[in-house]
């Protein structure tokens, strides 16, 4: 039964998110999508679920956790088991290296690169790649890592720059247009 993997999909500040698990740990996170119906469709896509279930308690700890830090609070993700399976290699490295990457704080995609020992310009590409495919955002912080020159750079989830925007915001970063603006602000 370790293998197979279910979600759950629930309420939070930021809108309907879900979360996938199995018996290796968290298979896929999903941030809001247009409506509900997308959010589970997308979710079960990249996690390869089987369909809806009862989170168990580690995973409704998970699920009480991104309702907080979705709603603001500081909550530290770095220890939550993880399925990568299906993920090659070098994205693993590049996701642990990143899950050091605390609440507050930003890394850049070339800074991430060299962090992993590749250089920096195709680096930071293959770094980029590696955020847009990033199975469990949040948990797996792609949210912090920037653009060259500390810009805020695209951002793969429904609502791109935006939601970027809203998710480092709720971590007090802020850019060159004015103070972090919180969800629904």
């Amino acid at each position: 039964m370790s293998g197979d993997t279910h979600h759950h999909l629930f309420d939070t500040a930021l809108g309907t998110c879900g979360v996938a698990w199995n018996g290796r740990g968290v298979a896929g996170v999903q941030l809001p999508e247009k409506d509900r119906v997308t959010t589970a469709r997308r979710l079960a896509a990249k996690s390869g679920s089987i369909g809806e279930g009862d989170p168990a308690a580690a995973m409704a700890a998970l699920i009480d956790d991104i309702r907080k830090y979705l709603a603001g609070e500081k909550i530290d993700f770095s220890k939550i088991a993880v399925d990568l399976d299906g993920v090659d290699a070098f994205r693993r490295r590049i996701y642990a290296t990143l899950r050091d990457i605390g609440f507050g704080r930003t890394t850049t995609y070339g800074e991430l690169a060299r962090a992993i020992g590749i250089g920096e310009w195709e680096g930071a590409r293959d770094v980029g790649d590696a955020m847009g495919r990033n199975p469990i955002p949040i948990v797996i912080p792609c949210h912090r890592v920037l653009a060259a020159g500390g810009k805020l750079g695209g951002f793969s989830a429904h609502g791109g720059a935006t939601t970027k925007r809203k998710l480092l915001a709720l971590e007090g970063v802020s850019f060159d247009d004015g103070p972090p603006r919180l969800p629904g602000l």
